[in-house]
């Protein structure tokens, strides 16, 4: 009887490795064969570490090739101009010639904002031209270019959240309306979204909690602000930690179900 269990076990714990080792390689063949593929363009607000982007491509099925290319500082601008783009047109292209239907999520705003020497870009003369490009290439390289409207910032005066990130929206906005491209109003949803939370729960959204307050006695003794070797705090009000990562993931593809039909299919089930 025992050599029978044995037997049974060892029999039971090889269809275990079996099936692990086959759910394992039909995941590699829909890696390697992808039914559809998602592009991620954009600033840090989208980047890996620092914004929503993974937590986005971490929503769909395994049969969807979510490529995050967007990084931290990078404008409409120089996203192009240091040669990141150049990837974009290599996907499309082996997209096309496999058959793969192929979306490109273009979110810039951030960095082409005044002030940021390298970065910056005219709102009148340069941003809506570089956005235009974009999706004028994305189309002439077989893929679908999707417009975002640029992540909030939570930064509050007086309990009422900023938005100088608005005319930039509104660029992207008639852009889309003048090349029938799709949009993502992630701007004005992640605003509206951040003021009804208000200033303390929009802090736990960031990458780091918010430095202790310093008391009145430490703002006269130098010392106390700020010990030497002090390590200065990661928190900002621009970009996301983990749980920033997730809500905001969780509003585009709410945003992406409703305005992008085709896609819908190639969620995870909600909650999973």
């Amino acid at each position: 009887m025992n050599r029978i269990r044995t037997i049974f076990g060892i029999s039971c714990f090889g269809f275990v490795v079996a099936m692990s080792n086959l759910v394992s390689a039909q995941t590699q063949v829909l890696a390697a064969n992808p039914a559809l593929r998602v592009i991620l363009v954009g600033d840090s607000t989208m980047a890996t570490k620092s914004g929503y982007g993974d937590a986005l491509c971490a929503r769909f099925k395994p049969q969807v090739d979510c490529v995050n290319l967007a990084r931290g500082g990078r404008s409409s601008g120089s996203f192009r101009a240091e040669g990141l783009w150049n990837r974009v047109q290599e996907l499309l292209t082996e997209s096309a010639s496999s058959g793969i239907a192929t979306y490109v999520l273009i979110q810039f705003g951030h960095n082409d904002q005044p002030g940021k020497p390298g970065r910056s870009t005219d709102l009148v003369s340069e941003f809506p031209v570089n956005m235009t490009r974009y999706v004028s290439e994305v189309k002439q390289w077989g893929g679908v270019p999707v417009l975002v409207t640029p992540l909030t910032r939570r930064s509050f005066r007086e309990g009422v959240l900023e938005n100088n990130l608005k005319p930039w929206a509104d660029a992207i906005e008639k852009v889309a309306q003048e090349t029938h491209t799709l949009l993502l109003p992630l701007n004005a949803e992640s605003h509206a979204a951040v003021q009804a939370m208000g200033e303390a729960e929009a802090d736990t959204l960031a990458v780091a909690p918010p430095p202790p307050k310093v008391d009145a006695h430490a703002l006269s003794d130098p010392n106390k602000l700020e010990p030497q070797g002090a390590a200065k705090s990661a928190f900002d009000r621009t970009h996301v930690g983990i749980k920033g990562a997730t809500y905001f993931a969780n509003m585009l593809e709410r945003q992406m179900r409703q305005h992008i039909i085709a896609i819908s299919a190639f969620f995870k089930p909600v909650g999973e």
